[in-house]
């Protein structure tokens, strides 16, 4: 079967690699001059299926009021008066924030993550692709006693996905973490997540692709995608800077930029766009620097070892399309890192502001874009697009070649937002 994949990301990629390894024509198409250009490029370079949990939840709407009154302490701030796309997404987000619709959104994004590390410790082990990648755990690290009793009142949450956690003392901590013995007297404690993983998606995303080249994937980069032509029930072509292409089936891994495409099917695509950001710094103290990645409560900045680099990442923005950064939030994370660990040059720091793309569930969409017999989604991962790439690359593939994915899916549709 000839499949024509749009979007280059970390997403389209390994969705490229899996169906090629199943034995298809596979053509992806860019706008990038290579893979993993966008969203991919710097992201948090964190793999925790222990963070797949949805942002709506009991509570949130009540929670959200105080966000908006005090945004410095807010991991999510509304950058924009709400357009008509995001008034639409809010009001799905909030009929999320049931105590039913979060236990089901949870195992949803747990299935789907778990299902994913199995896949991408698989893909690592067949084909021994390496990506700055270590297996050393998270550590959530906790400045007050208040913190560390919230997080024990919702640690029966991990307990019931199956998650393995540590609650630590501040010597435990340093244990794993030997460079943060400077700013210990800042902490009171520490969660574990020992199966976390870190690693580049950049560079991960970037070696698949030329090995997925080296399997018989063409990659057209620098192609402007345009549109999709269509007939009552199919894909007829994809409108492209270079022309006209068609193929059997094709697959929509756009990111953030999927709805745009899809308006003009007449399909409504629950996903919008949250900018995040993050820094990027040169590690130049050894003895200064995590061995693997912390997540910094207070300031909610994540921290995250990637070979002879540093990654800060900070909170997010629902604000449209625009990627204009945020000084105020560069600062936080500075000194987040400097507060914690110190060993990075700040001064040589380079800043990126990114759109992963969220759906009102915080579960992707992955499955069958109906009417359409022959066009597939695979968009709305979130943050988590790096934790969830390899498995629901893997689960769309399986779709593709009409076999059965190896954990249960129809539920990761489109469908899943039609009216009961």
């Amino acid at each position: 079967m000839k499949v024509i994949i749009l979007g280059a990301g970390v997403i389209g990629v390994t969705s490229a690699w899996y169906l090629s390894q199943l034995g298809h024509d596979v053509t992806v198409i860019d706008r990038q001059p290579e893979a993993a250009s966008e969203t991919s490029s710097t992201g948090t370079g964190q793999i925790t299926p222990g963070c797949a949990f949805p942002w709506a939840r009991p509570g949130l709407p009540l929670q959200a009021m105080r966000w908006l009154l005090s945004p410095q302490d807010s991991p999510l701030r509304l950058r924009k008066w709400p357009d008509p796309a995001m008034l639409r997404w809010l009001g799905l987000f909030m009929n999320n924030c049931s105590a039913r619709a979060y236990a089901l959104n949870a195992a949803r994004m747990h299935r789907v993550a778990e299902y994913s590390l199995h896949c991408l410790d698989a893909l690592r082990q067949e084909t021994g692709i390496t990506f700055d990648d270590r297996q050393d755990g998270l550590i959530r690290l906790f400045r007050t006693h208040k913190q560390m009793e919230q997080a024990r009142r919702t640690a029966p949450l991990l307990s019931e996905a199956g998650i393995a956690h540590t609650f630590m003392t501040v010597e435990g901590i340093l244990e794993h973490e030997p460079g943060l013995a400077h700013s210990a007297p800042l902490l009171v404690g520490g969660l574990r997540l020992a199966r976390e993983q870190s690693g580049s998606a950049s560079l991960f995303t970037r070696r698949l692709a030329r090995m997925a080249q080296a399997a018989g994937v063409r990659f057209l980069y620098n192609t402007a995608i345009q549109g999709l032509d269509a007939s009552t029930d199919r894909i007829l072509c994809v409108r492209t800077s270079a022309g006209r292409l068609s193929a059997d089936s094709y697959l929509l891994a756009l990111g953030s930029y999927s709805p745009n495409l899809l308006r003009k099917l007449n399909i409504r695509l629950p996903v919008y766009p949250i900018k995040a950001y993050s820094l990027s710094l040169p590690l130049t103290d050894e003895s200064h620097a995590p061995l693997s990645m912390v997540e910094d409560i207070s300031h909610h900045v994540s921290i995250t070892r990637l070979g002879r680099h540093i990654r800060l990442s900070g909170s997010a923005d629902l604000g449209g399309y625009t990627l204009k950064s945020s000084p105020r939030l560069r600062t936080v994370m500075e000194l987040s890192f400097s507060e914690l660990f110190g060993g990075g040059d700040l001064a040589e720091a380079t800043s990126w502001t990114g759109l992963s793309p969220c759906t009102p569930d915080s579960t992707p969409i992955i499955g069958r874009a109906d009417p359409f017999s022959n066009l597939w989604l695979n968009t709305g991962h979130g943050m988590l697009g790096w934790t969830m790439a390899c498995g629901a690359a893997r689960v769309v593939s399986d779709q593709i070649s009409g076999l059965q994915p190896e954990i249960p899916a129809l539920d990761l549709s489109l469908s899943r937002y039609r009216p009961a």
